[in-house]
């Protein structure tokens, strides 16, 4: 699996000694004094291994995980690689500057040698993880947490309470809510979109280099708005469908791997290998939805049935090692199972529709602050209609919906005083909170961090999503269970133009007539 790390040690002579390491149990090092000469007139040596690659040039070095999505962007002649064109690129603008132009789901790490400093980065959604601590021989950091803990000195393996209690007594939601913190009490992530900056006087600095701006597009026709979204999932799909060597595409049963799966057919012209996890049980099988795609001839299909017969311990005990912190949902498990088969077959990317939800309204719990946001515009005619419509397409005899339970939602889910803050549901956090001893940690004192950027309540659910809840959790999980199979992941809903577009439409262009 290959990852980044490296230990920064300043002693009391001028040199710096770097030690990069590509290997997530950090056994590999590859020492920076082994790069000081090359053939080329920059100066530069390249070396890559997968998706990783390393570049030096006079003393500065830079370590990349992960593919830049637009190379044209930067491109200026100099020797092939990643790492060479972004080292190129930071010493020329400098590092902070450097990142607004860099586009790709990587994470950065740059020695600045005639300053003697260390920048880490991470890409805008945290597709790459990167964590770093402080020991007794120095700041190191890695792709992996486990790797900190277990090899640095002074660096030890005690858990984070906090994280562990969340874990184990309360919903997944509340692990990233905290996006600086890790399974491990002495080990920190460096959270997504942001920059960290140390020097020799080992005084850390982290903050964020890119946040999605409010703005509306209100003053657009529907139809230019429909024509430019088209236009941005495609491009989102063209720049990664264009680095991947061998892809293919995970498909269930909802609108939005199927969305991304069929812009990769229409771009390429070509039929796609797309695979689904299937189950006996028909209680979460989507095989019926998944077969208008399969039908239609656009792919070729492959489905990986799950039974009862799954070795669920050793499976289990897979995942545990891939990750070294607690399994979130039983879905890691079909995932892993299912990039175990894509891998076999010989494919070196999965595309998913991570992102789609958080982007087009797509979670049923959306609605109640989709019903906020008309309720606060003052348009009661329309909130009154849409909430009749939401009974008639989503009543459940179990999930009993009602326009006086979507009055109820509005109260429970979201602050009046505060147009567009939502509130946590607390009844699903606090299920399994007694569960939790209050000595290791008591529950009760979380308060959950619920983020309000925009006026509208729909926005900032999705946004919270994004940065706190859903998305974090699961992009950890792609990434690590695809790099353990040797393949990248690229989520193309998790662009950020279209992200960026995706977050100026009105509420009401996002769910009409009680549909999403």
């Amino acid at each position: 699996m290959t990852r980044i790390a490296g230990l920064m040690h300043w002693g009391k002579v001028q040199s710096v000694e770097a030690e990069i390491i590509v290997a997530a149990t950090m056994k590999y090092m590859i020492r920076s004094d082994d790069f000081v000469t090359s053939s080329n007139s920059w100066g530069t040596f390249c070396f890559e291994i997968g998706s990783t690659s390393i570049a030096t040039y006079k003393g500065n070095l830079l370590i990349l995980d992960g593919r830049l999505l637009d190379r044209q962007k930067i491109e200026d002649g100099g020797p092939d690689g990643d790492a060479g064109l972004v080292l190129r690129l930071c010493l020329k603008k400098g590092f902070k500057e450097a990142l607004k132009v860099i586009e790709g789901d990587i994470a950065v790490a740059f020695f600045e040698g005639n300053r003697r400093r260390l920048w880490l980065s991470r890409d805008l959604f945290g597709v790459k993880s990167l964590y770093y601590a402080s020991g007794s021989i120095g700041f190191a950091f890695a792709s992996l947490p486990a790797a900190l803990a277990a090899n640095i000195d002074g660096v030890d393996r005690s858990p984070n309470p906090r994280f562990t209690a969340l874990f184990a007594g309360s919903h997944y939601r509340t692990f990233d809510n905290s996006p600086s913190e890790s399974p491990f009490a002495q080990v920190n992530q460096v959270p997504a979109a942001h920059l960290l900056q140390i020097s020799e006087n080992a005084n850390i600095l982290v903050q964020r280099y890119w946040n999605i701006e409010p703005q509306i597009y209100e003053d657009k026709h529907e139809e230019v708005l429909v024509e430019e979204y088209r236009s941005l999932l495609f491009s989102a799909v063209n720049k990664r469908l264009s680095i991947s060597k061998a892809p293919a595409f995970t498909l269930s049963g909802g609108m939005d791997s199927s969305s991304i799966l069929c812009c990769a057919k229409t771009i390429t012209g070509e039929t796609q290998a797309a695979y689904s996890t299937i189950y006996s049980d028909p209680t979460y099988d989507e095989r019926e939805e998944i077969q208008d795609v399969v039908l239609s001839g656009l792919v070729d299909w492959h489905s990986l049935e799950l039974t009862d017969d799954i070795d669920l311990l050793n499976n289990v005990s897979r995942l545990i090692r891939i990750h070294n912190e607690p399994i979130a949902t039983a879905t890691w498990l079909s995932h892993d199972l299912l990039c175990q088969e894509v891998s076999r077959s010989g494919y070196k990317e999965l595309f998913g529709g991570l992102g789609g939800d958080e982007l087009n309204a797509g979670e049923y719990e959306y609605f109640p602050f989709f019903f906020a946001d008309l309720k606060i515009s003052g348009d009661l005619e329309l909130l009154e209609k849409e909430m009749i419509a939401w009974v008639k397409n989503h009543n459940h005899p179990i999930h009993e919906k009602s326009v006086g339970i979507g009055y109820e939602m509005i109260r429970k889910y979201t602050v009046d005083e505060q147009p567009g803050k939502c509130c946590p549901d607390v009844e699903r956090l606090k299920r399994y909170y007694d569960a939790i001893d209050k000595q290791w940690f008591d529950l009760e004192r979380f308060q959950p961090v619920m983020e309000h950027p925009f006026e509208s309540y729909l926005a900032n659910r999705a946004y919270q999503d994004l940065t706190r809840e859903t998305t974090p959790c699961c992009l950890r999980a792609e990434d690590r269970q695809c790099a353990s199979n040797g393949m990248e992941h690229y989520d193309p809903f998790l662009d950020r133009h279209l992200v960026e577009f995706m977050f100026s439409i009105p509420p009401q262009m996002k769910i009409r007539n009680g549909i999403t």
